[in-house]
């Protein structure tokens, strides 16, 4: 755990200095977090390409490291150096006397970090009857990611094929995993390397999502409530939970110390999901991506929004040519070079980032300056990804595109299947947005008639809400959008899009919150009530993860000591034939495998029949198998009790033939798993 922390600290800082290079006024506190961010981002990049020449070694991290670590050097130039005293004056002024604002600001940053740190405990964790997982959801992903993570550390896999289906090009947003892979490479548990970054990126979008709702809102309040909104997300399932409980015949404390399901996902409607237990811990890429495309965020509103970026005019006035580059809008440049990294840390943050950027270009073409600069940007560093992610990838990508209306309602009435799953929050959202329009209104009657110097500051205070509402539009089109087209091959999985609506209306909603908290006591109790109504249904989930009530098996014993006995016996790249299921043993020794679950690969958009078939056909031992063995050039055959229960299971039921593979020596065996070398 200590290596781990040295290594974020150095990325923290690297991307800390970065920051200097785009956003003026920000404190301390974003600096540091957005700069952990964007320098994993650039460590993730930098090492990759260390990697694919050289493999992955303890002194290509290093080397790695290094290289991303060259940013620190801007801290010698006077005027960075500058700034950065004057934060941490700043910073240390706050830190400094005690007051109930001080003490309620502490306690909210350490309820989240205490929050995060035992939710993500539960990501993996091992006891004497193997490997668990604490998440309701993330029964087959924390095997995806760990087939990732070893395939890097263990199996050398560059350039990167699928190990879930060998041959193809990995075309999964990997980066998250492989920068869990560099710390495992450099002496650290995947549990300790995986719960580092988690945490330290859940508290990254903690503080660039209050920052960017506070810059948007210009209240402080809103930005406090929405990431509150954000983690606790759920719908009315804190109904049923009272529902549950009220039929049920336990006293309140025993029913919430075992809680007999999750309240915010479900097949009974609920399809939402809480974000923390549904998407965070599940999705690693989203949970990294996310908090990067808000830093990418709060510099496109600061372009839609005023006439020329404060950053920009500062080195106007200068006269600092080096620096500008003729006025070149270097930020908007540089902001777009982090934006181009999301295609191998998040695409779906990418897609959004399109939209987005193509609607507040359209709104705004008089700033074809900055938004060509930052287009520029991104496509530097974006194009060459996407190409790399494409070249030989076995997804199809028009899986991805189809026409379906109502997301995952399945028939459902669409209105009702809204409210059900987010609760009061559009009815909240529409009255934030309504609120800003009446807002504007308001200013106009208070300001009418008023001349000169006042009259400008009103026409900028009415400009900024324009453009406040204008802003949100690409993120209701991605809501509509997502609600009449599927646009992956699993329906669900639009939620990756769905998640950046309910992000663009966060400020909204915490904003209508804040308005109405701030108009009175009576006032303060409706706006509690509405913002537990909000969250109840998502904490009661996430309650249920961190108070340890789930604990799913994911690998037993005999599984973790075979995965061990193939890193020492066999080569890093060797093939595998095992279970297509998501816990094969095979995923814990980083080498590949012919084909494993389908359900990642079906919503990874590959077209796996054929292969399975063939997968099935070796395993009868029949005519064809030695054929079969030969064209795939599989080295390893392994029998274990997941094959056994494939075989066994009513939707692909065949004839295992074991006794067939007795010919061939076996190379690994602990319990009921045995390894084969057929090749």
């Amino acid at each position: 755990m200590i290596i781990s922390l040295i290594v974020l600290l150095l990325i923290a800082f690297s991307g800390f200095a970065l920051t200097y290079l785009f956003a003026e006024d920000e404190p301390f506190l974003w600096r540091l977090f957005a700069g952990n961010i964007i320098g994993a981002a650039i460590f993730g990049l930098v090492g990759f390409l260390v990697a694919s020449l050289f493999g992955l070694h303890p002194i290509g991290v290093l080397v790695a490291l290094l290289i991303s670590g060259i940013p620190l050097a801007l801290f010698t130039k006077k005027d960075i150096k500058k700034r950065f005293r004057l934060d941490w004056e700043k910073a240390k002024g706050k830190m400094q006397g005690a007051n109930f604002k001080k003490i309620l600001r502490f306690g909210y940053y350490l309820f989240f970090f205490a929050l995060f740190w035992l939710f993500f405990e539960r990501v993996m964790f091992e006891t004497s009857r193997g490997i668990f997982t604490g998440g309701s959801q993330n029964l087959g992903d924390l095997p995806f990611h760990l087939g990732a993570i070893f395939s890097f550390s263990d199996g050398q896999n560059f350039p990167p094929q699928n190990p879930s289906f060998a041959g193809a090009r990995f075309s999964y947003p990997f980066i998250a995993d492989f920068l869990s892979a560099n710390l495992v490479k450099i002496g650290v548990d995947v549990k300790d390397a995986m719960f580092a970054l988690n945490v330290s990126w859940a508290f990254s979008l903690l503080v660039i999502l209050e920052r960017f709702v506070f810059k948007f809102t210009n209240n402080r309040l809103a930005g406090k409530i929405a990431p509150v909104l954000l983690f606790f997300s759920g719908g009315l399932g804190f109904l049923w939970f009272a529902k549950d409980y009220w039929y049920g015949a336990t006293g309140f404390l025993d029913f919430v110390r075992d809680l007999p399901r999750d309240y915010t996902i479900s097949e009974t409607g609920f399809r939402w999901g809480n974000s923390l237990t549904t998407l965070f811990l599940t999705q690693r890429s989203l949970l990294f991506g996310m908090p990067l495309m808000l830093i990418v965020l709060q510099k496109i509103w600061e372009i839609f929004e005023v006439k020329e970026l404060k950053s920009e005019k500062v080195k106007k006035e200068s006269g600092n040519s080096a620096t500008t580059f003729s006025h070149f809008p270097f930020s908007t440049f540089f902001v777009g070079l982090l934006a181009g990294m999301l295609p191998l840390i998040h695409a779906h943050s990418l897609i959004v980032l399109f939209i987005v950027s193509a609607f507040l270009f359209a709104l705004s073409v008089e700033k074809w300056r900055m938004w060509i600069a930052f287009g520029v940007g991104v496509a530097v560093v974006a194009v060459p990804e996407l190409l790399f992610a494409m070249s030989g990838s076995a997804t199809k990508t028009g899986e991805f595109i189809d026409w379906h209306f109502g997301w995952d309602a399945h028939g459902a009435n669409i209105f009702w299947f809204w409210i059900k799953n987010t609760g009061a929050f559009i009815p909240v959202l529409l009255f934030g947005i309504f609120l800003t329009h009446w807002r504007k209104g308001a200013k106009e009657e208070k300001e009418k008639g008023r001349k000169g110097e006042e009259e400008n500051k009103f026409e900028d205070q009415r400009s900024t809400i324009k453009d406040q509402l204008l802003f949100y539009v690409p993120f209701l089109f991605c809501f509509i959008l997502a609600n009449v087209m599927k646009l992956a091959p699993w329906e669900w999985d639009n939620i990756k899009v769905l998640i950046y609506w309910f992000l663009g209306s966060l400020p909204f909603a915490a904003l209508a919150l804040a308005w109405i908290y701030n108009r009175g006591k009576i006032f303060r109790v409706v706006s509690v009530c509405l913002l537990i109504g909000l969250t109840a249904a998502g904490a009661i989930d996430v309650w249920r993860v961190v108070s340890k009530q789930v604990n799913y098996d994911v690998f037993d014993p005999d599984a973790i000591k075979i995965a061990e006995q193939i890193k020492r016996k066999t080569e890093p790249n060797a093939l595998f034939l095992d279970a297509p299921t998501f816990n094969t043993a095979v995923v814990l020794s980083g080498r590949r495998s012919l084909m494993r679950y389908p359900g990642h690969l079906s919503s990874h958009g590959i077209e796996y029949g054929p292969r399975e078939e063939d997968v099935k056909r070796i395993y009868q031992g029949s005519a064809t198998t030695d054929i079969l063995l030969k064209k795939y050039d599989i080295e390893y055959v392994l029998l274990s009790p997941e094959i056994r229960s494939y075989a066994s299971d009513p939707g692909h039921a065949f004839a295992l033939n074991e006794t067939y593979f007795q010919k061939y020596p076996v190379i690994a065996e602990s319990g009921e798993y045995k390894v084969y070398k057929v090749k």
